[in-house]
């Protein structure tokens, strides 16, 4: 019996020593990264409760999404809400359509009352930008035309196939004294 004795006299000392060994263990943790876990552990709490309203509003409106299913008035209602807004952007696609396809007629038009002038005025023997400007300088007491700054005469060959004779200058110089123009 006295080795049952020993045995738990020496147990105890054993559990002793461990609680012993297990305080200084966490006190020194406890001393060195305190402040960690404390602020780590408020952070946690924080994220588990904005966690916990987020799953509780998502399954709210889970149950009410199967509630809103299971009832044909809300969801006659919601298909009816949503052709109606299909048929109003489709009447306003419309209308931006009928916009475009009327600017396209004036334009159309425009372009094809120009030719009809461009015509006559060919018909009558006048240049059609001749009598495009002639309206503008009658209105305006300005300088005639003959003492109005002559145009630049256009660096291209018509007979050369347009290209421009800036490469060769002698070429054209002699050309316009000569005029010989588009014979070099």
């Amino acid at each position: 019996m006295e080795g049952e004795g020993e045995l738990l006299s020496a147990r105890p000392a054993l559990e002793t020593e461990g609680l012993r060994f297990l305080h200084v263990t966490v006190g020194s943790v406890l001393a060195s990264y305190g402040w960690y876990i404390l602020f780590s552990g408020i952070v946690l709490y924080a994220v588990l409760q904005k966690l916990s309203t987020r799953l509780r509003g998502l399954r709210q409106r889970q149950l009410a999404g199967a509630e809103a299913a299971l009832e044909p008035d809300v969801v006659v209602r919601r298909q009816e809400a949503l052709a109606a807004a299909r048929l109003k952007m489709q009447e306003e696609l419309n209308a931006q359509v009928e916009k475009h396809k009327e600017k396209l007629r004036q334009l159309e038009e425009e372009r094809r009352r120009q030719k009809i002038e461009m015509w006559d005025s060919m018909q009558e023997g006048r240049s059609y930008k001749g009598s495009a400007r002639r309206p503008q300088e009658e209105d305006g007491p300005g300088p005639s035309t003959s003492s109005a700054v002559p145009k630049r005469k256009s660096d291209k060959k018509p007979l050369r196939g347009g290209e421009p004779a800036a490469s060769e200058p002698h070429v054209r110089d002699q050309d316009v004294t000569s005029g010989n123009a588009g014979m070099g």
